[in-house]
């Protein structure tokens, strides 16, 4: 094995809890650290799945605290959006009688009294107990993060002290209630973290439905993959190297302490070496002590459980059937020992409904899982995925039909609305998760594994420890919280409390970013869509909740937004016609384009309700009043030119003018191709009274034709300022009238329309361009310069945009698509493809000008800025 590698620290697992370890270890400890994935796909279990071009499933988030606390808050720097489930969150079935679980513990508490009121008394002692429980548990958790000497001291105290932590589930309850029915509804939702009451330790149980969830609980928006795509965002720019497709063969150690990783690249079949004397596994504790070659270790620890899960997607929504988004546990018997030995298919069933709490989900799904002994796919185990038997096939046709049953038996009629099913087996958590025997919890949460030395994220071997559910509890957030116990670890003294008084704060709030600090990212609800015209929309973006909007913009920005026409989003970028000192909504109008994909959906699906992904505001394109510029105070003229749907940003101008209460001269000329096309016309006339200086010409290329020398020559000169946006001939045509008219070329800003096939195009081209350059043996091209600059290098089909980002030349640049048109570049000599965007007159395009972003060389370029 060759020692190709170095790192300071190597993560193996990119669940949460590997996740969690590398960011602190590397923001907080300032080490290079290396996450290595088995997986094709990053996350863990908050990665997410598609199946029949339209449904997304998650894999082991279901919901969450709906106050997701200071560990999550950490990891996603205070940028996790979550949907509150409703109230009453979970309702628990049993033979006879049902019982809804509500948000807050006072409430949970009340109704138990109402419902067991001779049991009023006991049911306050309980929750005394639960908090005892629940301290001992963290107590525990905290020790196990220690040396050897202080956990070996410690723990047992712990358990003298807490010993309620320690008892079983059943016996706790027993202990407690005289009621039969009252122990069933409390130790219920054991399902949460996997382990069946007579064998679960009550700490695990006070932990999580009795204590995390008390407060509500919440999905996130967007789906459980949303989290992971911020938290990858961030790992990223602490220096956090990731790799999927790497199988960490083993933990070498030399003379007790760790020395590296011996890894196989899954997707090339290369072997090679990692030298490192720090190793944090969140592969789980049984995965950790085999790859040191001592699994016999945990022999005292007892076996966990694993489960079947069956994703369904619908074609009707499940509120049709009066669901609203609460989960729902069917215990078949009040002591959960008997259901645990009932026929596979029949036991304690969970079941969720992500789709009616994630407000961006288009396509309604469901998610049932059963808790299963492993043993019922012994048979099948070790046989490749795509060669199991068709007795394996059978088996998962006939419990799948049991399970859809159980939903039929009711809610009557719900098997009509499932158009897809798909069962997950141990098998496959076996696969995916690579979990020993399918245990996706981890260790079971028994009274062993609180005694157990090995059961936490400190091992024997120096140098190596453990991330994740086994190194505190189990769920995504437990999984984070076991990162950080990792972490805590690992770092030195002086570091911890930096890191601790960091994660305490709950990450980075932040107010509305004002204009020039950066594009916001997030989920905005579709408040309200209008016909304007018979191909132009307006929509009306809110937060999730109301209230004041996460970001403000300049009048001329534009919003990215992610469209959910399939399985994978597109993205397109939409000018904000609303005016910026609205701070509760903005809005975008949207042109309806012949065969335009996002244009499409926005006008023939989208529905209000709908929450969608935006970042922004984007742009260049931008007017201020009262900068001291020309056009934005009393002096000179603001001459706004739109063709078409061009006029969207420039009604923000007017807008942004109004409200300061703009003392100069604003012409606006707006084009459009007949009288039914034209837009905004009643807010234009009320604008009017707002803005005395304002001249409008409104003109229909069918009668007037388009915009020309005679129609600018009253309101161009060297004091215009000019702002034009429209289709690339008509502005490519004005950009020469107006240079003919004296205005300055730098006081035209341009905005230019982006289609998405623009965009394909341009990939097209740059695909074309690389296998030619391949063929001809071609690596590279060299961008020379004339003013001085150093030459660079651009990779075939790349733009010169994006050479010179890589290799950090200083260009001028906004938005990368060629709608803003500020990465102007002037091409001196070389042959290139490119797509100018109407952004030049004729006479800039004749003397090189093109933007820097569309241009794609296909020989060595020389350039000046």
């Amino acid at each position: 094995m060759v020692s190709d590698e170095e790192a300071d620290v190597v993560v193996i697992g990119s669940g949460m809890g590997g996740l969690a370890a590398a960011r602190a270890i590397a923001q907080f400890g300032g080490k290079r650290v290396l996450v290595l994935e088995q997986h094709y796909t990053l996350g863990g279990m908050t990665h997410e799945f598609s199946r029949a071009g339209r449904y997304r499933f998650g894999t082991g988030l279901h919901y969450m605290s709906a106050d997701a606390g200071p560990f999550l808050g950490f990891m996603t720097d205070g940028r996790a959006q979550l949907w509150p489930l409703p109230d009453e969150y979970d309702a628990l079935h049993f033979p006879g009688f049902d019982f809804a679980v509500p948000a807050t513990k006072e409430r949970f508490r009340a109704r138990l009294k109402e419902r067991f009121p001779d049991e009023a008394d006991a049911i306050d002692g309980f929750f005394r107990t639960t908090r005892r429980a629940m301290a001992g548990l963290t107590a525990r958790n905290v020790f196990a993060s220690f040396p050897a000497g202080v956990r070996k001291a410690g723990t047992p105290v712990v358990e003298r002290l807490f010993p309620s932590a320690y008892r079983s589930l059943r016996d706790q309850v027993a202990r407690s209630f005289r009621d039969p029915e009252l122990r069933a509804v409390l130790a219920a939702r054991w399902g949460l973290y996997g382990t069946p009451p007579a064998s679960s330790a009550f700490g695990y149980h006070a932990a999580v439905p009795l204590t995390f969830f008390m407060e509500g609980t919440a999905h996130p928006v967007g789906g459980p993959h949303e989290l992971n795509r911020v938290v990858l965002e961030i790992l990223a720019r602490y220096g956090v190297v990731l790799r999927p497709r790497q199988k960490v063969h083993e933990v070498v150690v030399e003379a007790g302490r760790v020395a590296g990783v011996d890894v196989e690249d899954t997707a090339t079949g290369r072997r090679y070496r990692v030298r490192t004397d720090t190793v944090v596994s969140a592969a789980g504790v049984r995965n950790t002590y085999a790859l040191i070659g001592r699994s016999h270790e945990l022999a005292e620890l007892p076996a966990e459980r694993s489960a079947v899960m069956l994703f369904l997607g619908l074609d009707r929504s499940p509120a049709e059937f009066g669901l609203r988004g609460e989960n729902h546990w069917f215990m078949p018997d009040l002591d959960e020992h008997d259901s645990v030995r009932r026929p596979l298919g029949e036991g304690t069933l969970y079941v969720s409904f992500a789709s009616l709490n994630n407000p961006a989900a288009r396509f309604h799904t469901v998610e049932l899982l059963e808790i299963v002994d492993p043993k019922v796919v012994d048979q099948w185990r070790g046989t490749p995925e795509h060669e199991r038997p068709d007795s394996y096939r059978k088996f998962k046709d006939e419990l799948t039909e049991r399970l859809i049953a159980r939903l039929e038996e009711r809610w009557p009629g719900f098997r009509e609305t499932i158009a897809f099913a798909e069962l997950a087996t141990p098998l496959s958590f076996e696969t995916y998760q690579h979990s020993v025997l399918g245990s996706f919890y981890g260790l079971a949460a028994t009274p062993q594994r609180l005694r157990s030395a090995r059961a936490g994220c400190r091992t024997p071997v120096k140098g190596l420890f453990v991330a994740g559910q086994d190194a505190w509890g189990s769920g995504v957030v437990g999984a984070l919280a076991g990162g950080l116990m990792a972490a805590n670890a690992v770092l030195k003294p002086r570091q911890l409390g930096t890191m601790w008084r960091a994660i305490r704060s709950g990450g980075v709030t932040r107010d509305p970013a004002p204009p020039g600090e950066g594009p916001w990212e997030g989920y905005l609800r579709v408040a309200g869509v209008e016909a304007l015209t018979p191909t132009v929309r307006r929509i009306r973006l809110e937060p999730l909740a109301g209230g004041t909007m996460p970001f403000s913009f300049a009048a001329g920005q534009y919003l990215k937004v992610e469209l959910p026409v399939a399985v994978e989003p597109i993205e397109r970028s939409y000018s904000i016609c609303s005016g910026p000192g609205e701070n509760g909504f903005v809005e975008i109008a949207v042109k309806h384009e012949p065969d335009g994909l996002g244009s499409g959906f926005l006008h023939e699906e989208l529905e209000v309700g709908l929450a969608l992904r935006v970042s922004g505001p984007h742009g260049e394109f931008t007017w201020r009043p009262g900068t001291g510029e020309k056009g934005t105070g009393e002096d000179g003229t603001l001459l706004l030119i739109a063709g078409g749907v061009g006029i969207t940003p420039l009604m923000s101008v007017l807008y942004a003018a109004a409200d300061a209460g703009h003392p100069g001269r604003i012409v606006l000329l707006a084009s459009h191709r007949t009288r039914d096309e034209v837009l905004f016309g009643p807010e234009i006339e009320a604008l009017r009274a707002r803005l005395p200086g304002l001249t409008v010409s409104v003109f229909t290329t069918d009668r007037q034709g388009r915009i020309g020398l005679d129609e600018l020559r009253p309101h161009a000169g060297p004091a215009t300022r000019v702002h034009l946006c429209g289709p690339a001939s008509m502005m490519s045509d004005l950009i020469g009238r107006l240079t003919e008219l004296g205005v300055p070329r730098e006081a035209v800003r341009t905005e230019a329309f982006v289609s998405g096939r623009s965009r394909e195009t341009r990939r097209e081209k740059a695909h074309a361009i690389a296998v030619a350059a391949a063929a001809a043996g071609v690596t590279e091209f060299v961008i020379g310069t004339a003013d001085g600059t150093p030459a660079f290098v651009c990779g075939p089909g790349q733009s010169v945009l994006d050479a010179a980002n890589a290799v950090g030349v200083p260009f001028p640049q906004s938005c990368g698509e060629g709608a803003c048109g500020t990465c102007r570049v002037r091409v001196l000599s070389g042959a290139y493809e490119t797509d100018d965007r109407g952004m030049f007159s004729a006479d800039e395009l004749a003397a090189g000008w093109r933007l820097a972003c569309q241009t794609l060389p296909t020989e060595d370029l020389v350039i000046t800025l």
